[in-house]
């Protein structure tokens, strides 16, 4: 779908769009061809795979993001071949060249096959294939593992999610894609592994070539050449027969079963933004939210001035604050926090709760390799609690949940445990950034699974990253690109970071959480705009008013809503007393229509609706009620709703 630059700006904070992809299609079989690359491959409108793609890493784990030339697309109703060439350029002008081809026939066959080579050599961490499998309905479900000395294992991908590799040494993997229908993806030209990427949430398994027990970054060779194959049989017992597909719109809702308490909603401080942050809270009332979490790290220079900082804003907010401290681990570790606590002491910095976490544990090893030295975390904890006896003490990563499900953190000590997501990890498009909202429930129900009903925080999860626990740094952006592990991404500030930041909380609601962070008040990561965005400077940005909704709401009681057709519309509800405000999420860029009709809401519920048509008018005030007149509504691309009754 093309869509206009204005129209982009207003959803995605940038004019810059994703090129629409190229349809195949061979009998039963589809798939998208993007960037070289193969999307949702199908049979009979069914996942099979949700990716295949030859991808080529930089040693910050960064994704080279080449053109192609010489594109041919030959497609036939039996048979579709496509060819192309690409080339990365490296470092110290280093050249990698890439030649593909890619068939796919109504058989059920589809191969991939691709030849790097390079007139210079090349360092890369990763040359060659990723092949991802879906998650749902697929997650703990029978596979069979063919791996490369022949042998046959017969096993099931993970369902909570693993820290470490779940297969290694493979060659080919089966699954069932529905009764009858069985799918092998054969790998050739290289030794494959599979990683749980909902570690990082994204919503697949991967499986990627050359081992990470290998040392990386590697050179390819000059004249090198790099060749590798996957091959997908798709068997159908009986291939006539038609398949159940999902029903277009519209989307119906209906209550669940489960239910708990809505979380308290926190924005994240730096001490670099804590003065533009008090001006930002004092001009909006301070967003409804209920926690200040204070980001405090000596290794980047922070000391007194930057608790000093904090001060007015921990006074002037009426909920709770706490502190994130990044502990440098350099000294005796009594020495370290009680400095920090005597400085806290002496600025009267009143808090409710600090968040500890060893400064290097937001670098992450890979597979294979130990974790930076560092003190024990039980005597982390223990100075952090002689240093501060009177607060709440959480622990677990400053990063992600990759972390602290790999390096799992002692919690008989902790009154909390907390950590944040990040959907810009591995892929960076707008589809790959929405899946992402599929995996939060299995990384949720995994750290239960661990920490059982410990108090449990996420946070702060935004679009972009913060930081990179994969590399030397974050990636810039100052184009406003769709750039894997940047700093700064413009969906943030358009239709789709609303859209994301309420269909991340609806995701997580059975969780159980008792804290969601998922913004900062300014700045990039901020719910105030900034010159050249979609609604005008110090105007609130879409996010905003999700924010607030949720803190209006936060300690509710929250009611299951299911929708009737994943992976389109997220839908979150809490009640208080006789009141009921019902949120709903369009994660797609297309219209979704949303029947209620199931839900039984009463005549007399008001709605308001956040899209294009009004985003930059209610970047200076509420959004109108209207009354809902009707159990049929659409919500545009992206559009955000507030039923309430």
């Amino acid at each position: 779908m093309t869509i206009s630059a204005d129209r982009a700006f207003l959803l995605y904070g940038t004019t810059r769009t994703e090129p629409a992809p190229t349809e195949l299609k061979a009998g039963r079989l589809t798939a998208k061809l993007v960037g070289g690359n193969l999307r949702d491959i199908r049979y009979e409108g069914v996942d099979v795979l949700r990716a295949i793609s030859f991808l080529v890493r930089d040693r910050d784990w960064g994704t080279y993001d080449p053109e192609l030339f010489d594109l041919s697309v030959e497609e036939t109703d039996e048979q579709f071949t496509v060819r192309y060439g690409t080339r990365c350029n490296g470092p110290d002008m280093t050249q990698l060249s890439i030649a593909a081809t890619i068939t796919g026939t109504a058989e059920g066959m589809l191969v991939f096959a691709a030849a790097a080579m390079s007139p210079t050599g090349f360092e890369t961490n990763r040359c060659g294939f990723c092949i991802l499998h879906p998650i749902g309905g697929l997650a703990g479900t029978n596979v069979s593992i063919e791996h490369v000395d022949g042998s046959l294992e017969a096993t099931r991908l993970p369902d909570l999610i693993e820290p470490w590799q779940p297969f290694k040494d493979m060659r080919a993997i089966t699954h069932t894609v529905l009764p009858g229908i069985t799918a092998e993806c054969r790998m050739d030209g290289d030794t494959f592994e599979m990683e749980d990427q909902r570690n990082w949430s994204d919503a697949s398994y991967k499986t990627y070539v050359r081992p990470l027990a290998l040392p990386w970054p590697y050179m390819i060779a000059a004249g090198e050449t790099v060749s590798q194959t996957i091959t997908l049989t798709i068997r159908d017992e009986e291939p006539e027969a038609g398949l159940l597909l999902s029903p277009a719109n519209p989307v119906t809702l209906q209550w669940g079963e489960q239910d708990g308490e809505l979380p308290q909603i926190g924005i994240v401080v730096t001490p670099e933004e804590a003065a533009e942050t008090a001006v930002a809270l004092r001009a909006h009332g301070s967003f409804g939210v209920q926690d200040l979490l204070l980001h405090f790290d000596p290794a980047a220079g922070h000391g007194r001035a930057a608790i000093d900082a904090f001060v007015p804003l921990a006074a002037g907010h009426k909920g709770t604050v706490t502190l994130e401290i990044a502990v440098p681990c350099q000294r005796p570790l009594d020495e370290e926090m009680q400095e920090i606590a005597t400085m806290v002491r002496e600025a009267r910095l009143r808090l409710d709760a600090i968040m500890v976490s060893p400064s290097v544990d937001r670098q992450s090893p890979p597979p294979g390799s130990q974790w930076p030295d560092c003190p024990p975390l039980e005597e982390v904890y223990a100075a952090a609690k002689a240093a501060f006896p009177t607060l709440s003490l959480g622990g677990g990563m400053l990063s992600y949940f990759t972390e602290i499900n790999r390096k799992r953190v002692p919690g008989k000590q902790l009154a909390f445990v907390s950590h944040a997501t990040n959907p810009i990890v591995h892929a960076a498009d707008d589809q790959s950034v929405m899946e992402t909202l599929e995996a939060l429930p299995f990384i949720t129900r995994s750290l239960r699974a661990i920490y059982g009903a410990k108090d449990y925080r996420i946070g702060p999860s935004t679009i972009a990253m913060r930081q990179n626990p994969y590399g030397s740094r974050t990636m810039d952006n100052p184009h406003g690109e769709r750039i894997p592990m940047a700093n700064r991404d413009p969906r943030h500030n358009g239709l789709f970071g609303a859209a994301f930041a309420l269909g991340y909380a609806a995701a997580v609601a059975d969780a159980g959480l008792t804290r969601l962070t998922l913004s900062a008040a300014t700045g990039p990561f901020g719910l105030i705009a900034a010159p050249g965005e979609p609604v005008p400077k110090g105007g609130l940005r879409p996010l905003a008013h999700v924010v607030r909704t949720l803190a209006s709401i936060a300690g509710w009681e929250w009611q299951e809503v299911v929708g009737s057709r994943a992976g389109s519309l997220l839908a979150l509800c809490g009640r208080k007393g006789r009141e009921t405000v019902l949120l709903c999420a369009n994660i797609t860029a297309e219209p979704v229509t949303i029947d209620l009709a199931g839900l039984r809401v009463p005549g007399n519920a008001s709605f308001q609706v956040l899209d294009e048509a009004n985003l930059v008018a209610a970047s200076s005030g509420e959004i109108p009620e209207t009354p809902a007149s009707t159990p049929l509504f659409t919500l545009s691309a992206y559009g955000v709703a507030r039923l309430s009754w």
